[in-house]
């Protein structure tokens, strides 16, 4: 992945020295490279994640302790979804799915905050499972970071169709810029 982010950095790099392109063209440009290093960070988020769950297996935890492993299974499945609308609306250049993308990215937040919550009661109630649930904690992260480069893509989408920068702003605020 590393490696074609590189390629694909200096291929782009190469077509604005050679073709000079217009302003949508050279927006679409840059939110490709964006993108590709969002997609690179995702990639790298999910051989974290691995690593980890791979390390919890080999240590038995599963078959020890009770900790809240279905809760990071839907803060997963709200993150891949995230991230197939925002693909989804980068192949169609489509602001609206972005949109939402912006909007329910909240979600995977609230979720986050949710299984910190939980976990840190888990700890306090039996010290047995500190190690594996720190271990959780860095899971849960990764996959809410996962969420978050869904969130840079639909921005880069918003970019690349109307020309304005919205990072850093409130769903309803890019809403409100992009009418």
């Amino acid at each position: 992945m590393n490696a074609m982010e590189v390629e694909i950095d200096r291929d782009l790099s190469s077509i604005i020295a050679r073709r000079q392109p217009t302003a949508r063209d050279l927006r679409l440009l840059i939110a490709v490279s964006k993108t590709i290093a969002n997609l690179e960070r995702v990639g790298d988020e999910a051989a974290r994640i691995a690593r980890t769950v791979q390390r919890l297996i080999n240590s038995g935890m599963s078959s020890r302790l009770r900790l809240p492993v279905s809760d990071l299974v839907f803060e997963s499945d709200l993150a891949i979804a995230l991230l197939r609308k925002s693909l989804d609306a980068f192949a169609r250049l489509d602001v609206e799915c972005a949109l939402e993308v912006l909007r329910q990215d909240d979600a995977i937040d609230q979720e986050f905050d949710g299984l910190m919550r939980k976990l840190i009661t888990y700890m306090m109630e039996d010290p047995r499972t500190i190690s594996s649930s720190i271990d959780l904690v860095f899971v849960a992260k990764a996959i809410e970071r996962v969420g978050d480069h869904a969130k840079n893509l639909a921005e880069a989408i918003i970019y690349i169709v109307k020309g304005t920068d919205v990072r850093h702003n409130s769903p309803d605020a890019v809403a409100s810029m992009v009418r």
